[in-house]
């Protein structure tokens, strides 16, 4: 028994070896700055060592942090069928996404949410103070769309109803009828020149389904003119004289060179799939968020101590050692923060800071588990076995219902709530580590093989 327990402490010792190891690695990825000034005094003194500096990227600060920009798009699905709202919705938030990029801008959030029966475009665009440099990083991005020629009966009842002032006449084209065919399509606008004229032209390529949608629309309407559209407003309108099959379009109008090279060049970036209208935009100061930062994290400070001095109140050694399991739960959370990475907001760091309350109390079951078997008379060492092994389906059905809940609030609600989310799902999974692994190899590690005294250790 007693060689066991020695061989048990050996491997508990390389353990806690690596778990050190793991922990400044992770501490100095997350806060570099105390080892590069370190080292740049360790190179002044001794300079044939040359130590490298480490710098890595810094933590991505959300909106109400770094302050920036938020607009607010509303959108047009009137002309998409239901069942491909989804899809184009996406192809918006990936085609916004794309033009943003182009622009340089960091790390930016683009999601869509509902309000009411109406989707909406939300973008969010840390550090740009300017919200007109924000509009134009979005950009005009032409809504192209191709429409057929109604009927000329149709057209008179339209516009007799227009003269009427009906209200739904007074939104109708009397002259072209909307059709599925639009930039969502698109895989390539290129500026051609016409070879009598020397005029300037944009030419379409569209994608395999664009291509069969456009040859079918050109059979149907063969003699008629199919209009094509650029931010609803007409370019040209050319008669359809045979069915076109190779997916291939052309859009003629009144264009210097400048101008075709734009439109296609913004038709390249992005063709949106679906009509956005701004109707909300908002500027938010750095300052404010930097001023919630630093209360956020000194009310996580002044509670991580409360917590430290109850656990070693309450538990003597063994509140000590999960103390320290605490300390080197910290950076390894953070580490996966920069790494994922993810975005730190203020609601994101609630859920961190909530995330070590959880922590601690897995430890708090441990504990209490051990107090519970020495109290029946069991030896130090076999009360810790059998108090992690009786304190672990209690940790992990707690943390399962949390890591559940967690998941519902990332997948099924909005940006601030995510963070929220993601930020305590995370923590939770790693403090699973820590108080099981990181404390027991800690108590493991510094037990006497002999025993110990309960009240030292435990309270007990």
């Amino acid at each position: 028994m007693f060689s066991v327990l020695v061989n048990e402490k050996k491997k508990a010792w390389s353990l806690l070896g690596l778990i050190l190891i793991l922990t400044i690695a992770a501490a100095i990825f997350v806060y570099p700055e105390p080892y590069n000034q370190a080292a740049n005094f360790i190179n002044s003194k001794i300079s044939f060592l040359k130590l490298p500096g480490f710098n890595p990227k810094t933590f991505r600060l959300g909106l109400d942090i770094a302050g920036g920009t938020s607009l607010t798009y509303s959108t047009d699905l009137a002309n998409i069928p239901e069942s491909e709202k989804s899809q184009a919705l996406e192809g918006l938030k990936d085609v916004i996404e794309r033009r943003i990029n182009i622009f340089g801008v960091e790390e930016p959030r683009i999601e869509i949410s509902k309000a009411s029966s109406e989707w909406r475009l939300i973008v969010e665009l840390a550090g740009i103070k300017d919200i007109n440099q924000a509009i134009q990083a979005i950009g005009q991005t032409p809504f192209l769309e191709f429409k057929e020629e109604r009927e000329e009966t149709e057209t008179a009842v339209i516009l007799e109803a227009q003269k009427n002032n009906d209200p739904r006449a007074m939104l109708e084209d009397p002259y072209f009828r909307a059709t599925s065919l639009t930039g969502r399509y698109l895989e390539k606008a290129e500026v051609q020149f016409n070879q009598t004229t020397y005029q300037p032209n944009v030419l379409l390529n569209f994608d395999e389904e664009g291509a069969k949608i456009f040859e079918e629309l050109t059979l149907r309407n063969i003699g008629k003119r199919i209009a094509i559209f650029i931010d609803g407003v007409p370019l040209s309108a050319p008669t359809v004289q045979e069915a076109i099959n190779n997916g291939s379009a052309q859009i003629t109008g009144q264009f210097n060179v400048e101008e075709a090279k734009t439109l296609a060049r913004n038709l390249n970036q992005g063709a949106l799939p679906v009509p956005i209208n701004l109707i909300s935009q908002r500027s938010v100061g750095g300052t404010l968020g930097f001023q919630e930062l630093e209360k956020s994290l000194f009310s996580g400070l002044i509670g991580f101590v409360i917590i430290s001095l109850f656990m070693i109140f309450v538990y003597r050694l063994g509140g000590f050692f999960s103390v320290i399991a605490l300390i080197v739960y910290v950076p390894l959370v953070l580490i996966i923060f920069k790494l994922i990475p993810v975005t730190m907001t203020l609601a994101g760091i609630a859920g961190f800071i909530l995330s070590i309350g959880m922590a601690v109390d897995a430890n708090i079951l441990i504990l209490e588990r051990i107090k519970e078997e020495l109290k029946q008379g069991r030896e130090v060492n076999a009360a810790v076995k059998e108090g992690f092994l009786r304190a672990w389906p209690s940790i992990r059905d707690s943390n399962v219902s949390t890591i559940i809940t967690a998941l519902v609030l990332y997948f099924f609600t909005t940006s601030v709530v995510r963070g929220f989310a993601l930020t305590l799902l995370i923590g939770v999974i790693v403090s699973m580590f820590s108080a099981i692994f990181v404390s027991r190899t800690l108590i493991m590690a510094f037990m006497s093989p002999k025993g110990v005294n309960h009240k030292l250790w435990f309270r007990a």
